[in-house]
């Protein structure tokens, strides 16, 4: 089957739709944090109100729900890692709720408590099987970090859910290495990481909606050939 002849109306469509429309997603040169000049960015912390969240965690719990009833995973706990995930894992336990399943959820800070509770997690105890819930992965930082306080806990880490996987080369020492960020941390941790959308349902979206939309217009071709040099 074409790229052209996918349904429009797909999930991961309505949420790319969705980035743009609320600026998230936005095209142009833009230098990312490995240097190389992207005609793409996507920034989840432009999810700045209400509405835009409430539909960010309608997203994020509808992904989870389908990729977990698909691959046979399970899961008893939602963990979101400081800060961006915080508001991430509360807007999705929030929907995940209101369509019938409530899951405890908890996430850390980045300074330790030494008074009150202290600490430095938030929320529900960690235990059983734990879905990470973060807006992108770069460099795996954050989920090393997560996984390290699950398994700290006596947890299990069952697997991470992100808004967007870019599918490109990772960096080491300043060269391209063979694996994306994604696949590293599927490979190291030996868990699944879903995704809402990623870089070839961008390359779809494009080019199924370039024409329509003339703020879109020549990115196709521009996305495509930097998923062809930096792709995985």
């Amino acid at each position: 089957m074409s790229e052209s002849s996918q349904n429009p109306q797909s999930l991961s469509d309505q949420f790319l739709q969705f980035a743009v429309d609320k600026e998230v997603l936005r095209f142009g040169e833009i230098k990312t944090k490995a240097g190389r000049m992207s005609p793409y960015f996507f920034n989840a912390g432009l999810f700045n109100t209400g509405s835009s969240l409430q539909r960010l965690s309608e997203f994020y719990a509808e992904t989870l729900l389908e990729k977990a009833a698909a691959s046979g995973i399970q899961f008893d706990m939602l963990f979101g890692p400081a800060y961006k995930g915080i508001p991430l894992v509360s807007g999705t336990t929030i929907e995940l709720a209101r369509r019938g399943r409530d899951v405890p959820y908890a996430f850390n800070r980045k300074e330790v408590k030494d008074h009150g509770e202290g600490g430095s997690l938030v929320g529900a105890p960690l235990e059983g099987k734990v879905v990470i819930i973060d807006d992108v992965i770069s460099a795996g930082t954050s989920v090393r970090e997560s996984v390290e306080i699950i398994r700290a806990n006596g947890a299990e880490p069952a697997a991470v859910l992100i808004a967007l996987d870019r599918m490109e080369k990772g960096t080491r020492n300043g060269e391209d290495t063979r694996h994306s960020a994604v696949q590293e941390v599927e490979q190291h941790y030996g868990i699944p990481v879903f995704a809402i959308a990623n870089l070839q349902d961008l390359l779809r979206y494009l080019l199924t909606n370039s024409e329509a939309h003339l703020r879109l217009a020549g990115w196709y071709e521009k996305v495509k050939e930097y998923r062809v040099r930096y792709g995985v």
